[in-house]
This record gives structure tokens, sequence and C-alpha cells, in this order.
């Protein structure tokens, strides 16, 4: 893992420099020296945030429509109450 620290100034001026470096390892931002923010790549910040993914998001996914899924048919019974 590669720790990258870039100026406010050089990741405006270098986004894209900031996107590749993020692949390899966080990219500390620095506001006028000190640590202001940091750029994870997507995987990376899943990962420590443990995130998993919904599943209305899987639902979602393109080509979904191409799965064919029937489930059973459930039958649920329905019982008087007993206050007793």
């Amino acid at each position: 893992m590669t720790v990258t620290t870039l100026s406010s100034r050089e990741f405006n001026q270098d986004t894209s420099r900031a996107k590749k470096a993020a692949a390899h390892g966080p990219v500390f931002i620095t506001d006028r020296g000190k640590p202001a923010h940091v750029l994870l790549s997507i995987e990376e910040y899943q990962r420590l945030a443990g995130t998993r993914r919904k599943i209305a998001d899987a639902l979602a996914m393109p080509g979904i429509a191409d799965i064919e899924f029937n489930p059973p048919r459930v039958t649920i019974d329905s019982r008087p109450a007993n206050f007793s």
C-alpha cells in the first residue's frame, strides 16, 4: 500500500493523478499543510466501512430480468387469538 499526500492545489490541478494514486493506497489531501481529506478507492472504502450490498441495489443490476426466479407460494393459516 502506497500513501500519497497532495496539497489542495495539487489535487485541484491534477485530479486524475489523485485517482490513479488512490488505486494503490490512500491519498491524503492537505489544506495549509494539515491533512483535511482522504481519497480512497470504492473497494477500500467499502472494506473499511463494512458496507454490504443492499437487496434493492442487487435487484436493480442490469441483466437481472434475464434470471428466472419462481419461489414457491407460501400459505399462512390464521388462528383465532387465545386471550385466556
